[in-house]
């Protein structure tokens, strides 16, 4: 599926991607659980880029308390593994100073790198918070003051609004239900 599959109009401004997210549906936490493939939605948001750049390839809902927020795939693309965010908060800051860095691909690095990246364990929750006056399905990050809110866009797919301390305005990705790559 693709972003034009989603919408009459691909939104390309935080207040047009605002004005879908506001228009979609709230979701109940039990809608999230599964396994989810992303795709960024550039609205000129500091991060754009970041997360293609890197190779990320979606989400993982076990259950309310066992989350993968950042899943990768393997080297030869057979399967997902679940990297741990701790370490991209440490760099996610200077990442958004130098725009060039969002034009390379970091995903062979990162793949190489899996031993010491990967998460041993779930990284995030998922819970109902109010966000823009309604009661959704939040990813709360469990190390940093991130929360991933999520809105239904259709039975397959979702509009997410990553809400950080400190940012004037959300950063917007779409999830797909994938189940086609089991995460090891």
């Amino acid at each position: 599926m693709l972003l034009k599959d989603l919408f009459s109009t691909v939104p390309t401004t935080a207040t047009e991607a605002l004005e879908v997210f506001d228009a979609a549906e709230a979701l109940d936490p039990d809608f999230m659980l599964g396994t989810w493939h992303g795709a960024e939605l550039p609205t000129d948001h500091p991060l754009d880029g970041l997360l293609a750049a890197s190779g990320w390839w979606g989400k993982q809902f076990v259950d309310a308390e066992t989350v993968h927020p950042l899943l990768f795939p393997t080297s030869d693309g057979s399967a997902l593994w679940a990297f741990n965010p701790a370490f991209a908060f440490s760099v996610l800051g200077p990442a958004t100073k130098f725009s060039a860095l969002k034009n390379h691909s970091f995903a062979k690095p990162i793949t190489r790198l899996q031993p010491l990246l990967r998460a041993r364990s779930a990284k995030a929750r998922l819970r109902t918070t109010r966000y823009r006056g309604v009661d959704t399905a939040t990813m709360v990050y469990d190390q940093a003051p991130v929360n991933d809110v999520f809105r239904r866009l259709s039975d397959e797919a979702v509009i997410g609004a990553m809400d950080l301390r400190g940012s004037d305005r959300p950063y917007f990705f779409v999830l797909y239900r994938d189940e086609s790559l089991r995460v090891v």
